[in-house]
């Protein structure tokens, strides 16, 4: 199934259905992230969402298409797509099993059983845990519901739309990349509008498929994905979605775990939100081109906040370790 971009009628039918449950994000240009970063940044906080994360958008859309086509739904996720979907399911009265890999974040675990979650553990990562949910939908009747679908573009691509609206001006903005509904969501948002923004995915070393790819102009797999960034620790493109992204964003910069470990440090110790390891990889790939982005207006996704105290721990006593 070949997946175009959002429509401006579709991202607006969204933005109501999503803001009849919350009324948006905020965004702001914090002084300290300008002074590091040397020019003028805006930060899109989807950390703010109802469950910490901007996938919320996506579900909402998804699952209400749902009702009353399905007994119930089964999919896979690292955790935050997890939340959306469970949380959507709930608020519908319908069932949703969640497959989560063995060592998941026990927090988004403990998340996504309180949202009302089957929740399973196999698969030592991502993928695994996809093809087992796929073949549980097989076998148990159930809905295999997608990590990337345009039901789920439209909705994150909410997210977007109201970035655009308030900070209309970006010269570039920089998106984590999964498995893609993120960057896409982006990309719909700003063709909708008309609008010449470069928009720029990150993907994480460890997890390399989506940059991989956007190098070779068609799907490469990967066969590692091993980051503390958990929401992009991909191996499979989706086709789709990496179709969109190939036509549409500019670059795409990858970022090790320690510029990560930066950048959630540089959140928290400046502007006092909490960053997860995928929502703090934009501003990473951000200082990481600052030079780059002298004199420009640039806008970076801090995609969510749910990161397990434990590893949020570690990583501020890392940096104070090295002062």
């Amino acid at each position: 199934m070949t997946v175009k971009t959002a429509t401006l009628n579709q991202l607006e039918t969204a933005m109501d259905q999503v803001h009849a449950v919350f009324k948006g994000t905020p965004t702001y240009s914090w002084p300290l992230i300008n002074e590091t970063v040397g020019t003028e940044v805006w930060v899109k906080h989807e950390n703010h969402t109802p469950i910490g994360a901007f996938k919320i958008r996506g579900g909402l859309i998804y699952m209400q298409n749902c009702v009353g086509k399905h007994k119930g739904v089964i999919t896979a996720t690292r955790g935050n797509h997890g939340q959306s979907i469970a949380t959507s399911a709930k608020r519908l009265g319908m069932s949703a099993t969640i497959v989560v890999p063995e060592g998941n974040s026990l927090e988004k675990n403990a998340a996504m059983k309180a949202q009302g979650a089957d929740l399973v553990i196999y698969g030592k990562d991502f993928q695994e845990s996809a093809e087992y949910a796929a073949s549980r939908a097989a076998d148990e009747g159930l809905h295999m519901l997608p990590s990337f679908h345009e039901l789920l573009m439209q909705g994150v691509g909410t997210y977007a739309l109201e970035f655009f609206r308030t900070a209309p001006d970006l010269d570039t903005v920089y998106v984590p990349i999964g498995m893609g509904s993120g960057i896409t969501g982006m990309i719909s948002a700003r063709d909708a509008l008309g609008l010449k923004t470069k928009i720029v995915g990150v993907v994480a070393e460890g997890a390399p498929a989506y940059a991989l790819s956007f190098a070779a102009r068609e799907k490469v797999l990967s066969n590692k994905a091993e980051t503390l960034a958990d929401g992009m620790a991909c191996r499979t493109p989706d086709d789709s979605a990496l179709a969109i992204i190939l036509a549409g964003a500019e670059r795409i910069v990858t970022v090790d775990d320690e510029e990560i470990k930066t950048a959630v440090r540089t959140y928290y110790t400046h502007t006092h939100n909490i960053a997860e390891g995928a929502a703090a990889a934009p501003l990473a790939a951000l200082l990481q081109e600052k030079d780059k982005m002298k004199g420009k207006q640039v806008g970076v996704v801090l995609s969510g906040g749910n990161i397990d105290a434990d590893l949020f721990a570690s990583i501020l006593q890392e940096g104070h370790n090295k002062q």
